[in-house]
């Protein structure tokens, strides 16, 4: 019998990736589940890079569990839609709470128009009533062109 490597887990189905067997936040660390996350993108070529200047805050599982979350939504779209080259993920402590960063250099969108279609952005929409919900902000900044920067906020419990 044959296993799949860890990296092998993460695949990309119809451009969402997907963690057929999510790393343990507590074994891995939230970074070294988010990092699994870009393996389809890195299989892709595009080179993914990290800043993690938070010195071993630690953080609730709620709030990693989310964070995971919201960098598989972002890590999807930069796969599905940016075709990008390179990203770059930043996770760093800030006053009373933890940031998620994640910028592409792909080909962007117009992040003030209205979604067009009844499914586009439905993602994103999700992230933000659950982030919102926890007190946390989302910010998406995009041009056509120019990339795209997911910052996701959250408050420590």
């Amino acid at each position: 019998m044959k296993t799949a490597s860890a990296l092998d887990e993460v695949t990309a189905i119809n451009g969402v990736i997907t963690d057929r067997h999510p790393g343990d936040l507590h074994a891995l660390g939230l970074a070294g589940c988010i990092d699994r996350l870009a393996a389809p993108l890195r299989r892709e070529g595009t080179a993914v890079h990290w800043e993690t200047p938070h010195h071993g805050i630690e953080i609730s599982s709620r709030s990693a569990s989310l964070l995971y979350q919201a960098a598989q939504e972002a890590l999807s779209n930069a796969f599905k839609y940016a075709h990008a080259h390179d990203i770059t993920i930043r996770l760093a402590a800030i006053y009373h709470g933890i940031r998620l960063t994640v910028t592409d250099n792909g080909i962007g969108f117009d992040s003030q128009a209205t979604p067009a279609g009844a499914h586009h952005g439905f993602g994103l929409r999700l992230m933000t009533i659950a982030v919102n919900e926890v007190g946390g902000e989302v910010s998406v900044v995009s041009s056509p062109g120019n990339g795209t920067c997911v910052t996701v906020t959250l408050p420590l419990d």
